[in-house]
């Protein structure tokens, strides 16, 4: 039984794979006309194709089924986070946290992060490959990077958290406060958010949580949350 190939096709009514994946199909995989493929549009749901020309430039199909997938979590999964000095923590973190199932990623530009740029556009290669991978049927959004302030004034649906080491009281465990829905959840860079910026995220109605007694490095506690959110609202 041959293994099934998926392919990430967001216009699945173009009728032929991308480039890139053209190229892996036809030349690494050795696939021809006849041979069948898993599409994947992004959206929630996946299309059994059939491939009826290919070529190392093009590859050309024709949708046999489609297939609508239900969404394996409640709610929209938001995780916000301050990019890592090193761009492939950040990027390990994108791919394992598509991986166990998030609905957008954002990132912040805070008063003492050590990375103020960011290529999203290699983060969305990264998620798309994740997709595949994992077979999930919904692409998360992946945001440009974002100012602290501008991030926490906007409007947003449903609980927002975040993470912080400073000791304020008694903070509750994220996983005791997540609802069964929409929430975000912010991350700082290495050196933690600013206290002003904790203040200013409060007043804003995020509520300051903890992910446990361990300190965690930046791209561990964002994963750690993604995986806290999706044990709470699993389905």
């Amino acid at each position: 039984m041959k293994e099934e190939r998926y392919f990430y096709q967001p216009d699945i009514a173009q009728g032929e794979l991308t480039k890139e994946d053209t190229q892996h199909a036809v030349r690494v995989l050795r696939m021809g006309a006849g041979d069948e493929l898993y599409l994947m549009d992004g959206k929630g749901a996946f299309y059994r194709a059939e491939i009826t020309a290919a070529s190392n430039h093009r590859c050309a199909y024709r949708v046999l089924e489609t297939l609508p997938q239900e969404k394996t979590w409640k709610g929209h999964l938001h995780i916000a986070m301050a990019p890592t000095k090193l761009n492939d923590r950040t990027e390990w973190m994108v791919e394992k946290a598509t991986e166990i199932g998030i609905d957008e990623f954002s990132f912040l530009d805070c008063q003492f992060s050590e990375r103020r740029t960011l290529k999203v556009e290699r983060l969305e290669k990264i998620v798309v490959s994740a997709m595949k991978q994992s077979r999930k049927a919904w692409k998360p959004v992946v945001n440009e990077m974002q100012d602290f302030k501008s991030f926490v004034k906007a409007e947003r649906s449903g609980a927002k958290f975040i993470c912080h080491c400073y000791e304020c009281g008694e903070k509750p465990y994220l996983l005791d406060v997540l609802p069964e829905g929409d929430a975000t959840v912010l991350i700082g860079p290495e050196g933690d958010f600013s206290i002003d910026e904790v203040h200013l995220a409060e007043a804003n109605g995020y509520v300051s949580v903890s992910l446990g007694k361990s300190r965690l490095r930046t791209e561990t506690a964002a994963l750690v949350a993604v995986h806290l959110m999706q044990v709470k609202c699993k389905i």
